[in-house]
């Protein structure tokens, strides 16, 4: 095969299998409480060599980025709409999603930070990916008159960021995080979100 030939579709399959597999060992490397993890590490976790995990990932930061960006995709495709629910559960539950991407996340992105800073597109163009995403499932829960509608999704989101923050095991984090979301509901309506 000449250099000017385009990669099998084998060859680009094998590469996607290496991608998806240094993918996956570097999120669960990361998930891990203080995790400090090498490149090395990531790709012995993940069984490639390391021009392998090179060639997807010229550095710490591409990684970073990719995890991040891969999970903000899920947040995105998270947000729609579920027959027989209520647009209020339906935005409720997306909350609660964002809210797991977020806590799960604060470590990549606090790493990511270290090699950036909070101005770097991949923070703001992502935010506003989850906010379009999100926007919708907010407009549909005002207009059933099942959120407050004096609140917007970026004031909700900073909201879940807040209590995503606080230190504490998921069962002492948890009924914060419902409190809020039941505060989402107009005055009077006492059913929670």
């Amino acid at each position: 095969m000449t250099s000017d030939q385009p990669p099998s579709p084998s060859r680009r399959a094998d590469a996607e299998r290496n991608r998806d597999k240094i993918l996956a060992a570097a999120r669960a490397a990361f998930a891990e409480p203080g995790a400090q993890v090498s490149m090395a590490e990531i790709s012995r976790r993940a069984g490639v060599g390391m021009a392998t995990l090179y060639r997807n990932f010229p550095g710490r930061r591409e990684l970073l980025e990719a995890l991040y960006t891969d999970e903000v995709d899920a947040v995105c495709a998270a947000a729609k709409t579920v027959d027989g629910e209520s647009p209020g559960a339906v935005l409720a539950a997306w909350l609660h999603r964002f809210s797991a991407f977020f806590t799960s996340k604060h470590d990549i992105a606090s790493e990511l930070l270290t090699h950036s800073d909070s101005d770097d597109p991949v923070f703001s163009e992502n935010r506003t990916r989850v906010l379009a995403a999100g926007r919708p499932l907010l407009v549909a829960a005002q207009a059933a008159h099942e959120v407050r509608d004096d609140l917007t999704l970026e004031q909700i989101c900073d909201m879940i960021i807040a209590i995503a923050t606080i230190h504490g095991d998921p069962s002492y984090v948890e009924p914060i995080l419902r409190a809020a979301l039941d505060g989402l509901r107009p005055a009077g309506d006492v059913e929670p979100a």
